[in-house]
């Protein structure tokens, strides 16, 4: 009886059983976009009270599969937008494809906690060896480009002075042009003096990329050793952003960033920013009266020619959300600047006139369609810069560091001179990525440069090396495949050939062309969703460039037989985010470095040390890591510390004109930090004095160990002889801000140094002491 009951019982569970095997299951696609039609990556897509979900892709593109059929409430959610809920219908084996168009949330933006998933953090989860910085969190602040970059574990930004001044950034060991520069990935090789990381100010930024040592093959470059990308900000559809600082030193600050896009997806969109700084800091120097000859072995004097101003505005117009164009922009960037040139190479040189003039002058274009055709990607730039550069020497006297001159009755302070000159710098990119399934896709990159130097100087009609060509042509080709499973592993292969062409000599007779082939790799794996392992190699070249060849025509002397350079790079990495409570969070990042460069170029001095000559060493090594660690509590409190140590032996064995084995053989090369970190900590505390308003304390400190000015065995550590080491180093700095009415108003008080401490950069040259700044700042944005 019993089993008479349960056997139609039986035969019911099993039809429902086979019939519900036999259901087709569906699928849900599309891609998700921003306002004005920028793909929206790293955000979620669930279907409510289900385990269905994905995560969208760099292109915006999401798929969820093996979904049974039935009625669903998809829910989408990105960092910086506002949810966005749809009820759907799924049949049994539909593919639904959907699209979704999703609104910026301002204040969803303004309280990002640095540890979530922006932007900038989907950005590290790469394989490369990268670190990108959320630029947004330093929009009160006053830095400029190079100061964000001078936090960063594994980056030292060296400055020459103050406000304007040259700069050489050091990145894993290398520094000066090893390291390639971009603005949304396009080359800044051609932007000029009027243009530069360290006097574009952070709020052009929406986020700073730094690749170390493996450059990712889309960027197009010969970089020898890192990049640096900053992506600029056009998250918002209409806005105004305005700030103006004043400080110490008589310096001025003020940015104007804005847009404006019709519901037809016209757009302008205007960058204006401008620097100025007397530059006037005291410095610790040996000084001699001119007359006298008094000599004060440690006087406390003022910089006097150091004034430096620059004026930019960037300018385009288009379309954006297009469907032959995700963005099509005709731009325009023009600036100038001005500046006063203190020392020489090293500040055993003190002028009291000589100056630089430059302007930058340069139509833009550029365009990019994600799925032209379905799965291709486009992206195109162009540019050329009409702008000039002046040098001007002209007065026939001697100064001292108490700014008295005598007449010498020679030419110039160091040569006699008002050259004027183009550099005329032309530039065209293409970037084509092909997705072949979800999982692949290919990449073919081009780049092309051009350098033609001309110009003439009233003062010297007939010298013949105004006449000379200096010209070089340069491309970079680049091919690389990808296999991606998302938040699992992924594993990038990449080839590049370059070809680089310099014109010199009278009437061009010297011509030479140089090829090179490189190639690399780069790997990443997820053990779990808190650790990831990173690996990369490369094999890369790098082709002098210009201004090494030819000269800068201030500190740089050219030098026409460099070679190019070659070095093996690989890297290391390991990140881990794990909480000790739902609100005590942690992030802890670790590289490796290993470079064996041969024909490394580097800058040394000239025979009497008054100026810069860039060199080839046979051989380089490097060794070394970097590491960070950030901590955050709740949303008011976070805390991070970075430490960088690498070390560059020489290995050239015979030196030129010097017989048996270089004394400087297997020596580490000096000039270059090779212990260095940040600690910062910034309290975050809302709704003070009223809701919607927020104060935010941050200190940041800097240690720098002392390092080598010369050949270690060439000089000694003992206190006689100090002249021969770049001293310790430690700085603090502190900032308050407080924004009222969600971010609308910004008031922000630096002070940097404050311990007035001596800091020393390139060839010990002494950067300004203890500073004070106010910056005001405001913000709208109008959907």
């Amino acid at each position: 009886m019993q089993f008479k009951q349960i056997l139609p019982l039986a035969i019911l569970c099993a039809n429902v059983f086979f019939a519900e095997a036999q259901t087709p299951p569906s699928s849900i696609s599309g891609s998700l976009k921003g306002n004005y039609g920028e793909p929206v990556h790293a955000a979620t897509i669930r279907l409510q009270n289900t385990s269905y979900g994905t995560v969208s892709d760099q292109q915006g593109h999401y798929l969820i599969k093996n979904v049974k059929p039935g009625t669903y409430n998809i829910l989408i959610r990105a960092v910086g937008f506002k949810d966005q809920k749809k009820e759907i219908k799924l049949a049994a084996g539909e593919n639904r494809n959907l699209d979704f168009k999703v609104t910026e949330s301002v204040e969803q933006m303004e309280t990002v906690n640095v540890l979530g998933r922006t932007a900038a953090q989907e950005t590290n989860r790469q394989a490369f060896n990268v670190t990108s910085i959320d630029a947004k969190k330093l929009y009160n602040t006053t830095l400029d480009i190079s100061g964000a970059l001078d936090r960063v574990a594994g980056i030292r930004v060296r400055e020459s002075g103050g406000v304007g001044s040259n700069f050489n950034l050091s990145l894993n060991g290398f520094s000066g042009n090893h390291v390639k520069y971009f603005i949304d990935g396009i080359p800044m090789d051609n932007f000029g003096t009027s243009f530069q990381i360290n006097n574009i100010p952070i709020n052009i930024a929406d986020r700073i990329e730094v690749y170390k040592g493996v450059v990712p093959m889309w960027l197009g470059s010969d970089a020898l050793g890192g990049a640096i990308n900053i992506v600029t900000g056009d998250r918002y559809r209409n806005y105004a952003d305005v700030s103006y600082s004043y400080g110490s030193f008589n310096t001025h600050r003020s940015v104007i960033n804005a847009a404006a896009t019709s519901k037809n997806g016209l757009t302008v969109q205007l960058n204006a920013f401008q620097n100025y700084s007397d530059n006037d800091y005291k410095v610790k120097i040996e000084a001699a009266d001119i007359f006298t000859g008094a000599y004060a072995p440690e006087a406390l004097l003022k910089r006097f020619n150091d004034k430096y101003h620059n004026e930019t505005v960037i300018a385009n117009v288009g379309v954006v959300g297009k469907s032959y164009a995700d963005k099509l922009l005709f731009g325009i960037t023009m600036g100038k600047n001005y500046k006063e040139i203190q020392t020489g190479a090293r500040m055993t040189q003190v002028f009291g006139a000589w100056h630089r003039r430059g302007t930058i002058l340069m139509p833009t274009l550029k365009y990019k369609k994600t799925n032209l055709i379905k799965g291709l990607d486009v992206t195109v730039n162009a540019n050329y810069n009409l702008g000039t550069e002046q040098n001007i020497d002209t007065v026939n006297a001697r100064y001292d560091w108490y700014g008295n001159s005598k007449p010498t009755g020679s030419g110039g302070e160091r040569s006699r001179s008002m050259y004027k000159y183009k550099n005329n710098n032309g530039l065209a990119t293409g970037m084509f990525n092909y997705k072949i399934s979800e999982k692949q896709s290919v990449a073919l990159s081009n780049v092309f440069s051009t350098f033609d130097r001309k110009g003439s100087d009233p003062l010297n009609p007939t010298n013949a090396e105004y006449e000379r060509p200096k010209k070089t042509n340069k491309n970079v080709l680049g091919l690389g495949y990808n296999f991606d499973v998302k938040d699992r592993w992924s594993t990038t292969i990449f080839g590049k050939y370059i070809s680089q062409t310099n014109i010199s000599g009278n009437g061009g007779s010297a011509k030479a062309t140089t090829t090179k082939f490189g190639y690399g790799t780069a790997a990443t794996y997820f053990l779990n969703k808190n650790v990831q392992l990173k690996t990369s190699y490369e094999l890369t070249n790098r082709m002098p460039d210009a201004q090494e060849i030819f000269g800068d025509v201030e500190n740089q002397e050219g030098n026409p037989s460099l070679k190019p350079e070659k070095s093996n790079n690989i890297n290391l990495g390991i990140s881990y985010n794990f909480s000790i409570n739902t609100i005590s969070n942690f992030a802890v990042n670790a590289n490796a470095i290993y470079r064996h460069s041969d024909n490394f170029i580097y800058n040394r001095l000239n025979a009497n040390q008054s100026k810069l000559i860039a060199d080839n060493r046979e051989g380089v090594r490097t060794w070394g890591g970097d590491a960070e660690i950030r901590y955050s509590y709740k949303n008011w409190l976070s805390a991070g510390t970075t430490v960088t140590y690498q070390f560059l032996r020489n290995l050239q064995m015979y030196e030129p004109g010097v017989s048996g084995v270089s004394p400087v053989y297997l020596d580490q090369l000096p000039n270059i930090p090779y212990l260095f970190g940040n600690t910062d900590v910034s309290v975050t505390l809302k709704d003070v004095v009223r809701k919607g308003n927020t104060l935010n304390i941050g200190y940041n400190l800097l240690y720098v160990h002392a390092f080598w000015l010369y050949w270690p065995s060439l000089g000694s550590r003992a206190a006689s002889d100090g002249k021969y080491v770049v001293p310790q180093q430690l700085s603090h700095d502190v900032n308050f801000v407080y924004s009222i009415k969600n971010g609308r108003y910004n008031i922000g008080v630096e002070a940097k140094n404050i311990t007035n401490a001596y800091l020393y950069d390139n060839f010990s040259l002494q950067k300004p002491g203890r500073g004070f700044y106010l910056n005001l700042r405001y913000f709208i944005n109008n959907q």
